[in-house]
């Protein structure tokens, strides 16, 4: 086995080396050459099933973006609102596939392994073009993980807010009173009148943590944390365990959305609002179908990788089921009242405080995950690679302070979306294609990339504006 191995690793380097020559002396700009195994080598263990990857691609794209759903249908109409989020997904799947087609041909015409995203991009543009990826993947990276502050502390306000404790207080203060007023001594009198003070004034422990910047920053110890781990491994059991929890929070959410529906009954809702409503629909379709970086890692780990556009199809149908299916039932269960986060219209009470409870967990970790190629990057490009937990404390504060400025979660995701999402899912896609196929493309293969690039950028500056003037303080 080890002969054979040896073998076929020989061949492909007398072919990698036939190609060198025909290139008058130009290397092939692959950066995993010198550890290049032959992908038929590995272990069938090591490769993911149809069934996995699938599983893989779900939780890769569904995230917080569906929260925002809801309030999006209210914004824009239900049909409106169904038509951004199909047009939407069957743009990302092309586009991702542009990705996949032009791995395979760099694979095929140079015989260089390609990895990932920044690769591809380095192999066709050179080292503007990996640094041109890595900044897109730095920045909208970073936004999740704002969007996810953000949304951590919208829900720990309406969880932990003063008028909830106060109101929760509040019926024992007689009793209080009544065992102050009985034989005690005068500091257990005195303690005790404070406690009713306490209990009856709202402004006393609204003091101590009155919004949603205040509990932005509690959670800043924890991620110094967790970003404080260099090894993505350490990381994998904080992430399952986010994946498992945000999914249940997600399915209680609906559930809540059936019961509302069930015992208030069905509100009425707009089919379609004014089409300048659209670009706020399309940016947060952008936004919640973004995983165009995790593509080309996908597929290369996929045992059956002739399959991988089916599976990739199957899986964008299904999430884009899920996502007019979750946003519609938000809508009809609240109706013109639906904020933009869904959970904030839901019914106090346990189930309702342990949803948000979870799904702040749950992010806190994803939180986490999220940034670790942000911190790989940096590290990277400032400190050579070399792990530096004060660069991490660095992006991880000015995160935080972006999340502390942002007033609402459902106008952020549309910002995103519609800049650093857009260009990343639609304009980079189709500019690598042309560049990897511009020996043999047709004429309707170019005029369809030219189209998909020229809509991105316009409608990417176009949408940027209308979100950032929805987002300013102004308004």
């Amino acid at each position: 086995m080890q002969e054979r191995d040896q073998r076929r690793l020989y061949a492909f380097l007398q072919k990698y080396k036939r190609h060198f020559s025909s290139n008058g002396g130009r290397e092939c700009k692959s950066t995993a050459l010198q550890n290049y195994v032959p992908r038929e080598d590995l272990r069938q263990s090591h490769l993911s099933s149809s069934g996995k990857t699938f599983g893989n691609i779900v939780i890769s794209i569904v995230g917080a973006g569906v929260l925002g759903l809801p309030y999006t249908f209210k914004t824009t109409g239900w049909l409106l609102s169904t038509m951004a989020l199909s047009l939407v997904a069957a743009l990302c799947y092309y586009c991702m596939m542009l990705l996949v087609w032009s791995r395979k041909r760099l694979e095929k015409v140079r015989g260089c392994y390609v990895e990932s995203f920044s690769d591809l991009g380095f192999l066709l543009y050179g080292k503007w073009g990996r640094l041109a990826v890595d900044f897109m993947l730095v920045l909208s990276q970073g936004a999740f993980c704002i969007a996810y502050l953000v949304f951590i502390g919208e829900n720990l306000a309406s969880v932990f807010s003063s008028r909830g404790n106060a109101a929760s207080l509040k019926p024992h203060a007689d009793l209080v009173q009544d065992l102050s007023d009985r034989n005690a001594s005068n500091s257990m009198h005195i303690l005790k009148r404070l406690l009713v003070e306490v209990t009856r004034d709202d402004h006393t422990i609204a003091g101590l943590f009155s919004s949603k910047q205040d509990f932005v920053w509690i959670s800043f110890p924890l991620e110094i944390m967790l970003a404080s781990i260099y090894t993505l491994t350490k990381l994998a059991p904080f992430s399952i365990f986010a994946d498992i929890v945000n999914f249940g929070s997600m399915a209680l959410v609906m559930q809540q959305d059936v019961v509302t529906m069930i015992s208030k009954g069905v509100c009425s809702v707009s089919v379609y609002n004014s089409l300048k409503t659209l670009p706020f629909a399309i940016g947060v379709a952008i936004y919640a179908y973004e995983g165009i970086a995790l593509v080309i890692p996908l597929e290369s780990s996929m045992l059956e990788r002739e399959k991988f556009g089916k599976v990739l199809g199957l899986a964008m149908v299904s999430i884009t089921a899920l996502y007019i299916t979750f946003g519609l039932f938000g809508y009809l269960a609240f109706g013109e009242e639906t904020l933009d986060i869904v959970t904030m219209n839901l019914e106090p009470g346990l189930k309702t405080t342990l949803v948000k409870l979870g799904l702040c967990v749950g992010l806190l970790f994803t939180f986490a995950v999220m940034m670790f190629p942000v911190h790989q990057v940096m590290e990277q490009r400032l400190v050579r690679g070399k792990p530096n937990t004060l660069l991490r404390i660095v992006v991880v504060l000015m995160a935080t302070l972006c999340a502390t400025a942002v007033p609402r979660f459902g106008d952020f995701l549309s910002l995103v979306g519609n800049s650093v999402c857009c260009a990343l899912a639609f304009v980079v896609p189709s500019c690598f294609h042309m560049k990897a196929h511009r020996d043999d493309i047709s004429k309707s293969m170019l005029c369809i990339d030219y189209i998909i690039m020229i809509f991105g950028t316009a409608y990417g500056v176009w949408g940027t504006i209308l979100a950032w003037s929805n987002i300013s303080p102004a308004n």
